[in-house]
């Protein structure tokens, strides 16, 4: 059996954010295993169009059908820690084999809406961060999940110091004062010297 090749027209979506990896088959039927890259794997489940890369740390198998640009979601839900669905383009358990270690992407314009005072990691990469007295402490470079709740990463540049420095800010309203998401910035109760080495 092979994949739709109709799915290979797909027009890549220009705000394409990676949210998963398929990690095989599930059932005999052609559904798939998928890892979210999220606890709250909400895009995932939201989208009908999951657009597919190629894994960049393993070549895929010689032998192996055309990786398809899209899979059209058919059906999908939680299982435990990793999401089970079925799509159109696949009715055979080898060929969903064949997609294992396919990246999953959707369009960001896809996400369900975030509820008020919640955010999407993917929408605070990227942002500045000052703090109340409005001195610059570097930018989100990504959000570390500590279970209770998560942590900003965040790195400013220097020009005396070869590495960036570092400072990891919890991301609990104790510290975070706003979130502008329209203005690119947060802004934060903590002093520039707090979390670095002496």
């Amino acid at each position: 059996m092979s994949i739709d090749s109709t799915t290979d027209r797909a027009a890549w979506p220009e705000d394409a954010v990676e949210v998963g990896r398929i990690q095989g088959a599930w059932g005999i039927k052609g559904g798939i295993k998928v890892l979210p890259f999220s606890g709250q794997p909400e895009a995932l489940l939201a989208s009908s169009n999951w657009f597919l890369k190629a894994p960049e740390d393993k070549p895929r198998p010689a032998g192996s059908p055309a990786l398809p640009a899209m899979l059209s979601v058919a059906s999908a839900r939680d299982q435990g820690e990793l999401i089970v669905a079925t799509v159109s383009e696949v009715t055979d358990r080898n060929v969903a084999e064949s997609l294992r270690g396919a990246r999953i992407f959707v369009s960001r314009s896809s996400f369900p809406a975030a509820a008020e005072g919640e955010y999407y990691w993917i929408d605070l990469i990227g942002l500045a961060v000052l703090n109340r007295a409005g001195e610059a402490l570097g930018a989100v470079e990504s959000l570390i999940d500590t279970g209770p709740h998560s942590v900003l990463r965040v790195l400013q540049a220097t020009g005396t110091e070869p590495e960036p420095v570092e400072r990891l800010i919890p991301f609990v309203a104790a510290y975070v004062d706003q979130v502008d998401l329209p203005g690119r910035r947060i802004v934060v109760d903590w002093a520039l010297d707090w979390g670095l080495d002496d």
